[in-house]
């Protein structure tokens, strides 16, 4: 097993120290997303937020561009540039001629951050870097109308499906026009033009084809944790019985998955970290499920470490708010828990309040803090789309050590893929949480606050956000942000200086490029 650190700005965007080529690059771990990418010296915008760019001259360009789409109906952001091939390792771990986007133009807010880019954790379909290779390697240099295909604007249509039209053809022979592929068939090309993780676990640089991730708190009551991403087994003193182990869903191809190879035709792919749930519960009571939901889609959801939100079915995420009433006060530990393969996972209450603002000069007048849940809607389901009501981003994944098994990539049946669980919120959360809010009301409405960087990553200011400087969270904030199921969404991030507040970071941010 091999671990490194987390960085950590705001709670909003977790950080991996990845070195492609011989350049550090702090990239956002994002679990809803697949494609790697970091901004280069070729971004004219990039060079003025000081962070390390990656030199374009390091990379092998294939001569093809991308361009990586986010967003869901209510936001959309990109980032582009060639797509070539260079070393990239993390924590000591390698592997050579791994492709990925060297990012010319992109209105993310990635590098606010101090990020460079994004290191997606998912799986090959959802990768837009391997479908626009794939379907090169089948039909030549792809066309504009392909790669609109390949990645469909989610502006228009948030909960599209990746496209494996370019494939139709492969049912008569895998060769392309002017001569025979180099694949036998699409699962043959994860070990070579696959995403990262996807090339470890089937190049065998893993002990197990597992990442475990633990995310660190650094606002409202900072916990002292480290927050780690540990590649190849669980962290030391941890056996898989002390988890709680849930399938993924896999999409059939009438369901818009990924067409199997004609040599094991009855495998079924997963795309995303999507997991099913038995219920959701506020406050110990069940909440009813979504009727925007269709009642033969499963309930399940994305786990998705790119999301600095909760989001879930508008009416049932109105509903909480309802009970709650625009504010409430931090004080009282409100309890939002999942019920997952049996188990309840709840989320720690010192992340599901998140501090409104005070005006300007003023403390609280009646001494008690306000806040508002770290909740926003998302689109429902559909056939023909995603599956998932729920997305579990960080206010839920800081309450969770979470193992991300990934099984057999080519031919899950023989080693299904599968997510395990375990609840790390102590018993005394509530009490933290009335403490944490005391010591607010008492030093003039702030709460302490921190940003980390990934160790060697890029230096972020540590310092504390006065509550005046804060602005509410969107309750109807974008569905992705830096990460998403759709075609390959990202992680969210905004910034972190004074300027950029918490709760922008927590509510534009939460999805960036969802």
């Amino acid at each position: 097993m091999t671990d490194t650190g987390l960085g950590d700005v705001l709670d909003t965007t977790y950080t991996v120290l990845v070195k492609i080529g011989e350049t550090l690059c702090p990239l956002i771990i994002d679990t809803g997303s697949a494609d790697l990418w970091t901004a280069s010296d070729g971004c004219q915008e990039c060079s003025k937020y000081g962070v390390a760019l990656y030199p374009q001259e390091s990379l092998s360009a294939v001569g093809q561009d991308v361009d990586l789409l986010y967003g869901d109906s209510r936001t959309g952001t990109h980032a582009s540039g060639p797509i070539g091939t260079d070393t990239v390792g993390v924590a000591g771990l390698s592997v050579p001629d791994q492709y990925l986007a060297a990012i010319v133009d992109t209105n993310t807010s990635v590098l606010d951050t101090g990020s460079t880019g994004i290191l997606g954790l998912g799986f090959p379909p959802v990768s837009v870097i391997w479908r626009q290779l794939l379907a090169s390697d089948l039909q030549g240099p792809v066309p504009t109308f392909l790669k609109r295909d390949i990645n469909p604007n989610k502006q228009d249509d948030p909960n599209t499906l990746p496209s494996f039209e370019f494939l139709n053809s492969t049912s008569q022979s895998w060769k392309r026009q002017d001569g025979p592929t180099p694949y036998a068939s699409p699962i043959d090309s994860f070990s070579t033009i696959g995403p990262f993780v996807t090339r470890l676990v089937t190049l065998k640089l893993l002990s197990r084809p597992l990442v475990v991730t633990t995310l660190q708190r650094d606002t409202v009551s900072l916990s002292g944790n480290a927050g780690t991403l540990s590649l190849g087994a669980l962290p030391y003193g941890l056996a898989d019985e002390y988890l709680t182990w849930v399938p993924i869903r896999g999409y059939r191809p009438s369901e818009g998955g990924l067409p199997p190879s004609p040599e094991a035709p009855n495998e079924v792919y997963p795309l995303v970290w999507e997991i099913p749930i038995d219920d959701v519960y506020f406050d110990g009571v069940k909440l009813p499920r979504s009727p925007l939901s269709p009642s033969t889609i499963s309930l399940s959801a994305l786990v998705d470490t790119g999301n600095s939100l909760i989001r879930g079915p508008q009416d049932i995420v109105g509903h909480i708010y309802a009970l709650l009433g625009d504010s409430f006060d931090c004080s009282i530990p409100h309890n939002l828990s999942f019920q997952i393969g049996g188990v309840q996972f709840p989320v720690d209450p010192r992340d599901f309040a998140q501090p409104m603002p005070v005006r300007p000069g003023t403390v609280y007048a009646d001494e008690a803090a306000r806040c508002s849940p770290a909740l926003a809607a998302t689109d429902p389901p559909r056939q023909g789309g995603f599956l998932y009501s729920w997305s579990l981003g960080d206010p839920f994944l800081k309450s969770v050590l979470v193992a991300f098994y990934y099984g057999n990539i080519t031919h899950p049946s023989q080693d299904p893929p599968r997510v395990g669980l375990m609840s790390t919120v102590p018993s005394d959360a509530g009490s933290a949480l009335e403490k944490a809010v005391a010591s607010a009301v008492n030093n003039g409405g702030i709460f302490p606050s921190a940003s980390e960087p990934a160790p060697y990553a890029t230096p972020i200011e540590l310092h504390t956000v006065p509550l005046e400087n804060v602005s509410p969270p969107m309750t109807q904030g974008p569905q992705w942000a830096y990460s998403s199921g759709a075609a390959g969404a990202g992680a969210a991030a905004r910034g972190w200086t004074t300027s950029l507040i918490l709760a922008v970071l927590v509510g534009v941010l939460g999805h960036l490029y969802r």
